[in-house]
């Protein structure tokens, strides 16, 4: 299955949930273990990523994980869409919260976009492990460099 433009289109994340629902979501959970489980449910979210874009160009390097990434820049709405996925639930969770915060947005506006305050919100680099965290940091820093190439053209 090859990812078509529509793949992109159709991945809810980002405007629903939005991130305002996450991170109400999160405050109303009090206990780490349900914030696990919120977490998990929302990587349950993640559209179907094609087999076929398991390349390495697509595979994010420095997660504990296998990650894959792909983006489609949307020229008539000027927004990055984006598709994540991994092996490991909790990373297929993590990568749903990037989805949340950074999906359908402008390049301009991705890069601009405060993401380390967004896990501070949800206080996720005391409950990760350094390299989940590292992980996080490298899925959005492939982001990041997607959203500079379209800026760049």
């Amino acid at each position: 299955m090859t990812a078509t433009e529509q793949d992109f289109l159709d991945n809810p994340l980002g405007t629903n949930p939005t991130l305002d629902d996450v991170l109400d979501g999160f405050e109303f959970l009090d206990d780490w273990e349900d914030r696990y489980a919120f977490i998990i449910d929302l990587g349950k979210q993640l559209p179907a990523f094609p087999e076929d874009a398991r390349i390495e160009e697509n595979y994010v390097h420095g997660c504990q994980s296998q990650v894959w990434l792909i983006a489609h820049y949307d020229e008539a709405s000027g927004k990055l869409y984006l598709l994540i996925d991994s092996d490991a639930l909790i990373v297929r969770g993590l990568a749903a919260l990037i989805l949340v915060a950074l999906n359908g947005k402008p390049p301009r506006e991705l890069l601009t976009t405060d993401i380390d305050e967004i896990f501070e919100r949800l206080d996720l680099f005391r409950h990760i492990s350094p390299t989940r965290g590292n992980g996080l940091r490298a899925m959005v820093g492939k982001i990041r460099d997607i959203a500079a190439a379209e800026v760049a053209t």
